[in-house]
């Protein structure tokens, strides 16, 4: 499996790179680790919901 970094999530999904680090604290994003003090993000997986926001 191919992972990506913070940086490079918070670019491609088009959020700051801090929102994407307390996605994965919060365990919103499905298959991350985290290696010492990197997170590891699955390239494939999608940006999660964002739940400050309303749904209509």
């Amino acid at each position: 499996m191919e992972y990506m970094s913070c940086p490079e999530a918070a670019k491609k999904w088009g959020i700051s790179e801090r929102r994407v680090q307390k996605l994965c604290e919060d365990n919103r994003i499905p298959g991350v680790s985290k290696i010492g003090y990197m997170w590891l993000i699955p390239k494939d997986v999608e940006k999660p919901v964002d739940k400050r926001k309303r749904q209509y």
